[in-house]
């Protein structure tokens, strides 16, 4: 495979193997490694762990390019472990373990992972390990880290919080791993690597593994890597040959919908549902929750121990269906994962790629499946154009058709209860919203009079009677009228003497007399102001 011109790095293609080795016996492993890769299933490596492991283990620097589920974590742990082993101890001394090799990951889902498989292939080496990570209280990792860690898997924003609590250090670090820097970089970890690289010893290995190598990620291996070797294997457009694609055109409003029909009618056991955002993931998890299919949600939001909750219950089968975005899911590793469901299109086609990858390993077959919407048609374009070939296309009609009478009943609920609230409606024609014209003929709108009633209609004596524009008698005055006029006669009568002001006064709520006595003092002002307006005349 061509490896693609990196100008600003002084790189090495790594040779091609011209005949991959049959085992994990031919890549120069120790016994102790050879017994813990077969007691985890495994017997014929993968190409990059064929092309890996050897350059690894000579100790050069490598720039990878390679994606989740090609074999990459074992193509660099294992030989990072097989470095470590001659200085391993199993004394308790926390000085005898110091930290001599740093894993950094985007996620810490990723983070976790990438550590399971360090458990898993140093079980027969006395190498102590640790994954610290953010959400979770940090007291624990502490303790772990005074106790002597060799190997430290760890995710940028943590390390440097152990940084500051002086809990780790870096000045016997023999091998730096930074897995998936272009997610590294899309999550803005760059000035958090810049600051742990500069903390790091010069004299290290490094290894850097991303699915592309863009501007920044060069600018990266360029300050970090010295004379790498360049490896690429699955390149980002490779899709397996064993992935079945289906697309489903359908609206927007009717994805929830077909989504439902397709885990209830297709009988899917385990399904992963990407998303665009984190609040429709929560939001998609809570209504296949109200149709009775067990689904959870992984977002940035989540915490800690709801991810990992959400993810355990996913692999054993507590829950069907798992919703996630893009950047949480980076870096699950899911066995056997039979069904991927794009209920969103990704907004690159590299990501359509990445996402439905977790599907059909290892030669097993998988579906992916993406719900499809009018307004997706350029994102699919670009899917198709970039993996060299059309995607068919499944008519979902007979899946969607009794969802329109029930959309359409509720659209028409959602209507009367915005009506009665007081609110527009888009779709109510009353609604000025609804009409274009209304900002032009508001005034002749609201002037416009009702059309007359049809003639035939009306009674015979009202079409033979005309018009009376007299006003009307006291007889036909309406009843309305008769009514106000007795609640004005109840009123009583006020009637005031100017020269008694304060005598005779009537209560306005209660109709009885009050007789109000002022002061003397008060009684002489108002005769004189009285006296004096009488002079004037």
């Amino acid at each position: 495979m061509g490896s693609p011109a990196v100008s600003s790095l002084d790189v090495v293609a790594a040779p091609a193997a011209a005949s991959p080795a049959p085992t994990f016996d031919g890549l120069g492993l120790l016994p102790e490694l050879l017994r813990a890769v077969k007691d985890a299933g495994y017997t014929t490596p993968t190409p990059i762990q064929t092309q890996a492991i050897p350059i690894i283990l000579a100790g050069h620097d490598v720039m990878g390019g390679a994606q989740t589920g090609t074999g990459k974590t074992a193509g660099f742990t294992l030989p990072l472990l097989q470095r470590l082993a001659p200085h391993a101890t199993s004394s308790p001394s926390p000085a005898r373990h110091p930290v001599r090799a740093l894993i950094l990951a985007p996620t810490r889902e990723l983070a976790m992972q990438v550590h399971e498989s360090v458990v898993t292939y140093s079980k027969h080496l006395p190498l102590r390990s640790v994954c610290i990570y953010g959400g979770v209280d940090i007291r624990p990792q502490i303790a772990q880290l005074r106790e002597g860690r060799e190997i430290v898997v760890a995710t940028p924003g943590r390390l440097l919080d152990h940084v500051q609590q002086k809990s780790v250090s870096f000045n016997s670090v023999e091998v730096l791993v930074l897995d998936e820097a272009d997610r590294m970089l899309d999550m803005g970890f760059m000035p958090d690597i810049k600051r742990i690289l500069a903390m790091l010893p010069t004299a290290r290995q490094s290894l850097l593994f991303s699915a592309t190598f863009s501007g920044e990620i060069k600018k990266l291996a360029d300050t970090m890597l010295k004379s790498p070797r360049l490896i690429e294997v699955a390149r980002r457009n490779a899709v397996s040959e064993t992935i079945t694609h289906r697309v489903y055109p359908v609206t927007s409003g009717l994805k929830r919908h077909l989504l439902v029909k397709l885990l209830t009618q297709e009988d899917m056991r385990q399904v992963l549902v990407f998303v665009g955002t984190k609040f429709g993931a929560s939001r998609l998890a809570v209504h296949l929750a109200r149709q009775d299919i067990a689904a959870d949600a992984i977002h940035g939001d989540k915490s800690q121990a709801q991810r990992t909750e959400a993810l355990e219950n996913f692999k054993s089968g507590k829950i069907r269906v798992l919703v996630a975005t893009d950047v949480a899911a980076r870096g699950l590793d899911i066995d056997d994962l039979p069904h991927v469901i794009n209920y969103e299109l990704p907004h690159t086609a590299e990501d359509y790629v990445h996402r439905i990858g977790r599907t059909g390993r290892a030669g097993k077959q998988g579906i992916a499946i993406s719900l499809f919407a009018p307004e997706e048609t350029e994102r699919l374009r670009d899917i198709e154009k970039l993996i060299n070939r059309p995607i068919t296309r499944i008519d979902s009609s007979s899946l969607t058709q009794d969802a329109d009478t029930a959309e359409s009943s509720s659209q028409h609920g959602e209507h009367r209860g915005a009506r009665r609230h007081g609110k527009p409606d888009s779709h109510d024609r009353s609604s000025p919203l609804a009409r274009p014209e209304h900002n032009q003929h508001t005034t002749n709108a609201a002037n416009t009079e009702r059309p007359p009633r049809a003639r035939e209609h009306l009674p015979k004596e009202r079409l033979e009677k005309p018009r009376d524009h007299r006003p009307p008698s006291s007889a036909s005055t309406p009843a309305y009228t008769h009514s106000a006029n007795a609640q004005t006669a109840r009123l009583p009568k006020l009637d005031f003497d100017p020269t008694k002001p304060y005598e005779n006064k009537i209560s306005a709520t209660t109709g009885v007399s009050v007789t109000a006595k002022p002061s003397a003092t008060r009684q002489k002002r108002t005769v004189a102001a009285l006296l004096g307006g009488l002079s004037k005349k």
